[in-house]
């Protein structure tokens, strides 16, 4: 068995054959493998998860097999409980500040207009823990246009937020007496909803939601963070005011270092929209014959 050091590689660079594929490309979505090739093994093997039950299924880069990562390797993140949801009684919620609240059944919005989009979903914080490299995956996803609805509904002219709540819920704690229980919500401005790229999806590489992967609806915005694509959806609320939260205002804020006229100033940005990434995903070789492949997102 052959290792190596993957920050060494990253550093360094270089090799006798690089198969760089975008992950979001129409390339054929057949791994470039061949025959009687050997893996090496990155040498800085991850340290052993100690919260398989907030983080599963993290890609591991040696093994990738296929552009599209099949459902049950894809990865999943639940801040919360995994909640477990009747669809015969499952209704999405659509209300706030518009003139027409409505509900809406799974068969509803399967009737609607459907959209597809091939997106690379990867946690904000992946590569930010020692144990954590893997919140990534690559996915068909499937549903109906966000758009169409928010304009049925009517979004009042002092609509300017987008709340997406989730079914999945927790205690939130704030001082030592201070404790409550709420449920996962990340919003986006009205003109980020209407985004015509954002669906309300149901289907995930051609089946049905998976469970952890927020059956039976999520949002899926491409271009977003994973922390944006909102699992188990349960509600969307148009706001009339900006709205803050656990995972908007105080989890999942990037702090940055400016100069502004001659003055350092730390500014906190809510994570959004995604940046473009690249790496090394798989080096395998045969006798002297190595091939190294990346991926490319964002």
């Amino acid at each position: 068995m052959h290792y190596l050091p993957r920050r060494e590689f990253m550093v360094r660079g270089g090799a006798t054959l690089v198969a760089l594929a975008s992950f979001q490309s129409r390339i054929a979505y057949a791994f470039p493998t061949r025959a009687g090739e050997e893996v090496i093994k990155w040498l800085d093997q991850l340290p052993p998860n100690p919260v398989p039950q907030v983080i599963k299924n993290q890609l591991v880069w040696e093994d990738l097999d296929s552009w599209v990562t099949p459902n049950d390797k894809f990865f999943s993140i639940a801040h919360f409980d995994r909640p477990v949801i009747d669809e015969s009684t499952w209704k999405l919620e659509i209300g706030g500040s518009v003139k027409k609240p409505t509900a809406l059944t799974l068969a509803d919005i399967k009737a609607r207009p459907r959209q597809e989009v091939t997106f690379t979903v990867e946690c904000s914080g992946n590569t930010g823990l020692p144990f954590f490299n893997g919140g990534i995956g690559n996915a068909r996803w499937a549903g109906t246009p966000l758009a169409p609805i928010l304009m049925e509904v009517g979004v009042l002219d002092s609509g300017i937020e987008i709340v997406f709540w989730g079914a999945d819920k927790g205690e939130i704690k704030r001082a030592d007496d201070v404790k409550f229980t709420q449920n996962f919500a990340r919003s986006m401005s009205l003109a980020d909803a209407l985004d015509p790229k954002n669906i309300l999806c149901y289907e995930m590489n051609g089946t049905a939601l998976p469970a952890d992967n927020g059956f039976p609806l999520r949002l899926i915005a491409p271009g977003w963070y994973g922390i944006a694509n909102v699992k188990w959806l349960k509600r969307i609320e148009v706001r009339d005011q900006r709205f803050v939260n656990q995972f908007m205002g105080r989890d999942y804020v990037t702090l940055r270092e400016e100069e502004h006229n001659g003055e350092t100033v730390w500014m906190e940005t809510s994570v959004g929209r995604a940046r473009l990434k690249s790496a090394p995903a798989r080096v395998t070789h045969i006798g002297n014959d190595y091939r190294i492949v990346g991926a490319a997102w964002g």
